[in-house]
């Protein structure tokens, strides 16, 4: 897994590395200038071909001096290149200023105020205006330009920013202010390691594609978020000496004739992911509609918390999922399955049944839960940190979605899993991941009913598997996608499952 970084956690890298006398910062803004032109070079190949006309815009930081480099290394491929500078020229931090007066010998330092009359006259347009800094809203001839090249007053020109685009909190991927003023990019490059806000929120909207520089720096940052990765083949591979109980029995729940469908999608995932047996468990009039549409899957009559509680004497039971179609007035028979001490997800009504009294449910979790929330979801059991992410982001950094999820797996002491296309998962001790459905990764197709009912199954599969449940969701997270993007357009909830098995192939397990 990679990690992704918040701006205070790549300072603090940054720093180190001057400190220790590993680089100087010169070093430093040269090498992420030659990333920056190396990634365009490699993202459009036909730019590599001059006389090619650009325009820098440099902020009065030093992601202005990065912008400096680039159009001095631009320069010396032959382009045609116009810098323009945000704020006093003179002004600058040291290392900053000294490329600037490199870039002297190459050409003019003109005012920001200028540029948007030169927009569409562009074969490129970089944008190193504030970058990871930024902790306000873009305003001024800053705010008037990104409003213009949002409006399409740069043409068919190529907008690459330096590190995120400015206007973007880089902590959070929201846009400061009004949501107006930001510099859409068409790519980003970012340096040693992506930032949080290239994954979460509107960060990938305006980001474009992504690509990280390596600039020479080793070291990590302790507590940082991490990207989902690809498992080990080995955690999904079955043993040749392995039979079904090996690989654990997952009992999912569901809801009463009619409303068997979202337990049924839960348990084909969970089967296909691996657990050795499944069980549908569901009222006494449901059973004939479920016996029709179930093979491998068995199916046990649980009408009450009572049945629950004979059930799971066999301790052969363990993971157990409920909420997908559960239906409303199964509070006992949530307290009963989190009585049992089971490895236990809740999903949908099994979440939403709280809605009135958050806390009677935090009082029953324990470590080994997994809550899967859609954002509706989390709203109603963690009202007070939705209404904190609904709030406009004036300064930066902004409240994100992994703080929402930090605090909410802290305050309910088990693993939170928030989902949506910058998925967040997160342990009561502060770790925490994202699984982001964007780049490389997009998978548009997951935006169908059942997808999350699926995602439920696959991670109970999991923990039945013996996986723990924040290794279990991470790994779901991820098969989900891979699954999605297995199949492609046309995806409905029930291919899911059925592409589970094309992964592992993939994976070698």
């Amino acid at each position: 897994m990679s990690e992704v970084l918040t701006s205070a956690q790549m300072r603090a890298i940054e720093g180190a590395a001057i400190r220790s006398g590993a680089a100087t910062g010169l070093d430093l803004m040269e090498r992420a200038g030659r990333g920056v032109v190396a990634a365009i070079l490699a993202h459009w190949p036909t730019l590599a071909t001059p006389p090619r006309r650009a325009m820098v815009l440099c902020g009065p930081g030093n992601n202005g001096g990065d912008g400096f480099v680039i159009a001095r290394l631009l320069h010396e491929r032959g382009w045609k290149v116009t810098l323009f500078l945000l704020g006093q020229d003179g002004n600058l931090p040291p290392d900053a200023q000294a490329n600037r007066d490199r870039w002297a010998r190459c050409g003019a330092v003109r005012p920001l105020s200028d540029a948007r009359h030169r927009l569409d006259a562009q074969d490129l347009v970089v944008d190193a205006l504030f970058g990871t800094g930024l902790a306000r809203p873009l305003d001024g001839e800053a705010r008037e330009l990104a409003m213009a090249i949002s409006a399409g007053a740069a043409g068919d020109a190529r907008i690459v920013a330096v590190d995120i685009p400015s206007g973007l909190c880089s902590d959070s991927g929201r846009v400061l202010g009004d949501g107006a003023g930001v510099i859409p990019a068409a790519l980003s490059v970012s340096f040693h390691r992506p930032r949080l806000g290239h994954y979460l929120a509107q960060g990938p909207a305006h980001c474009g594609w992504l690509r990280v520089a390596d600039i020479g720096l080793e070291a990590g940052a302790a507590g940082a978020a991490t990207l989902t990765g690809t498992p080990a083949p080995a955690r999904l591979a079955k043993g040749r000496l392995a039979h079904k109980y090996s690989h654990g029995h997952a009992l999912v729940l569901a809801g009463g004739t009619g409303r068997g469908g979202a337990g049924r999608l839960a348990a084909r995932a969970a089967l296909r992911v691996g657990a050795g047996l499944v069980t549908l468990g569901c009222p006494p009039a449901a059973m004939q509609e479920n016996a029709a549409q179930l093979n491998a899957i068995m199916q046990a009559r649980i009408a009450d918390a009572a049945e629950l509680g004979a059930r799971l004497q066999d301790d052969r039971i363990n993971a157990l999922c409920l909420g997908p179609g559960l239906g409303q007035g199964a509070d006992a028979l949530i307290g009963a399955a989190l009585a049992a001490g089971r490895a236990t997800l809740l999903d949908a009504d099994a979440l939403s049944i709280f809605a009135a009294a958050p806390d009677a449910l935090f009082a029953q979790l324990h470590a080994r839960c997994v809550l899967t929330p859609h954002d509706g979801e989390f709203a109603r059991l963690f009202p007070d940190l939705a209404a904190r992410l609904g709030t406009r982001p004036d300064t930066g950094p902004a409240w994100s979605r992994l703080d929402a999820v930090r605090a909410a797996a802290a305050r309910a002491g088990c693993v939170v899993l928030l989902k949506g296309p910058d998925t967040v998962i997160a342990d009561p001790a502060g770790r925490c991941a994202i699984n982001a459905a964007h780049y490389d990764r997009a998978a548009p197709w997951l935006a169908t009913a059942g997808a999350g009912d699926v995602l439920s199954g696959i991670v109970t599969g999991l923990m039945a598997r013996g996986l723990a449940p924040m290794q279990a969701a991470e790994t779901g997270a991820w098969l989900h996608i891979a699954a999605a993007r297995q199949f492609g357009p046309g995806l409905i909830a029930e291919d899911l499952p059925e592409m589970l098995p094309v992964v592992f192939r993939a994976l070698g397990a």
